[in-house]
């Protein structure tokens, strides 16, 4: 019997402490005034098999990344874009209220936009960077910071890319 009590006290416990970090979170959320939205742009060799085509990649310094976030009749509220830096890695930061209305972070989305390197700037959309990635849960949010991360995006060079067929 003692230790079905204890196995009760130590579930009760967890409980609280999962309840309390909840509070933490949700606290940090609504106090958020800003998200940062961040991920990687690489380049891609499709000479190479599968398995390295993944996994590999260089960054490309310079490469233009777009974040389009729209309200509830899909109209536009903001458009913002970051170039990367020489790892390849772009941060935007947003205001969580435009126009004195909250930002649905899940109606925004990263695009690729432009790639500086003439030898690798065909976008691909092996993970969306053509289509767009739709921010969907932060990666991270702590202390009034909400972060969100893509990503890695990828461009190709130009003897890679498939002709059009219709």
């Amino acid at each position: 019997m003692g230790m079905g009590r204890a196995t009760a006290v130590l579930v009760i416990a967890a409980a609280l402490a999962v309840m309390m970090g909840g509070a933490d979170l949700v606290r940090a959320w609504e106090d958020a005034k800003v998200i940062h939205v961040g991920g990687r742009v690489l380049c891609q060799d499709c000479t190479k098999g599968y398995d390295e085509w993944v996994k590999g990649g260089s960054p490309i310094k310079g490469a233009r990344v777009s974040l389009t976030c729209m309200d509830q009749r899909h109209r536009v509220i903001f458009y913002g874009s970051d170039d990367t830096d020489g790892t390849g890695q772009f941060n935007m930061i947003v205001d969580k209220y435009i126009n004195g209305k909250q930002l649905n972070e899940k109606l925004c989305s990263v695009r690729l936009v432009s790639s500086p390197d003439p030898t690798c700037n065909v976008a691909t959309d092996f993970a969306g960077g053509c289509r767009g990635v739709k921010l969907s849960r932060p990666r991270s949010v702590y202390r009034e910071v909400i972060k969100y991360a893509v990503g890695p995006l990828y461009y190709t060079s130009p003897m890679c890319e498939e002709p059009e067929t219709e």
